[in-house]
């Protein structure tokens, strides 16, 4: 399904397995195998899920380890490992913590994953949080505000059509160096991750797309606003996919308690529950499942899809 601020209501979802941090990853995902990774990656795909994300994070040191968890696969190698055993479903990192990394060694990772998939690539990209994380690579992260935008710069040159792309800028400069294969697509769209108002304002002046990160219904129409009107003022014409990550979901009745924060009913009801974010200018929305299983996990993405989704439009 395409993703567009003229098109009707897109959803995707994070997927599973993949980061287990203790916010939201359920208790039969630590002994989840590839298999089951590959099951929900393919339910989605048929259910005409918009995207599959991965998540991003080198190592978590200790302090932090309780609620995050250890577990973080790498993107490129789970988005790429999914690539070959789904058609059509997009693959985005949620999000990629490009100041971790030299740009033309993301912009290397990403473009092949993007060759390979058929150009199937959205690069969701983040400042990050983990000081340990960066001091251990040797990254900046008091500066990663700064080294974010300059990233997205030259990851425009990068990924953009060039054999030998060129950039020149305060912290990263290339030029006469090729690297192949390029991305499929023309330009690969970046979605801008974060909530803070220094996120907002990088997305609305770099960004294809924002990735709100747990920004309750109440609070996006204030931040929609700001993040138009910045655009606006910095004289950015395109149009830009606004995102929301809506409350955890449950088609029919679960007969299990699944939170008081968790929208479960029948699928028309959560379709109009749903709709509320198209109303606000919302038009994609990252879509989580409470589950106890793989197995319970894919037959709610595929009632999403099937009974769901079509009400999104309406």
């Amino acid at each position: 399904m395409p993703i567009s601020p003229d098109g009707p209501l897109s959803y995707g979802m994070q997927l599973p397995v993949q980061s287990q941090s203790a916010i939201y990853a359920e208790p039969w995902e630590a002994a989840a195998t590839p298999a089951d990774l590959v099951r929900v990656a393919r339910a989605a795909d048929r259910g005409g899920f918009a995207y599959i994300a991965g998540c991003d994070h080198v190592a978590i040191p200790r302090r932090l380890a309780a609620g995050m968890s250890a577990v973080w696969y790498d993107p490129v190698a789970t988005l790429s490992f999914l690539a070959g055993v789904t058609e059509r479903v997009l693959l985005m990192s949620h999000v990629a913590v490009v100041g971790l990394r030299h740009p033309l060694i993301t912009a290397k990772q990403y473009a092949t994953l993007d060759h390979l998939s058929g150009g199937r690539l959205i690069l969701g990209v983040g400042a990050g949080h983990v000081r340990e994380e960066f001091e251990a690579v040797g990254a900046d992260f008091d500066g990663r505000g700064g080294v974010l935008d300059e990233s997205i710069d030259a990851l425009r040159a990068a990924l953009g059509p060039e054999e030998y792309p060129e950039f020149a800028g305060e912290r990263f400069a290339f030029s006469g160096l090729g690297q192949l294969p390029r991305p499929v697509q023309e330009r690969v769209p970046v979605w801008v991750g974060g909530s803070s108002p220094a996120a907002v304002r990088r997305a609305a002046v770099r960004g294809d797309g924002w990735l709100p990160q747990g920004d309750p219904r109440d609070r996006l129409p204030a931040q929609i606003a700001r993040l138009h009107a910045l655009r606006e003022e910095a004289g950015v014409e395109a149009p830009i996919v606004v995102g929301a990550i809506t409350e955890p979901l449950y088609v029919g009745e679960p007969g299990w308690p699944v939170g008081r924060r968790t929208l479960a009913g029948k699928p028309e009801e959560l379709a109009e529950s749903l709709r509320e974010y198209a109303a606000i200018g919302v038009h994609q929305i990252q879509v989580r499942f409470r589950s106890r299983s793989v197995d319970e996990l894919t037959d709610q993405v595929a009632a999403f899809g099937a009974d769901v989704a079509p009400h999104l439009g309406r």
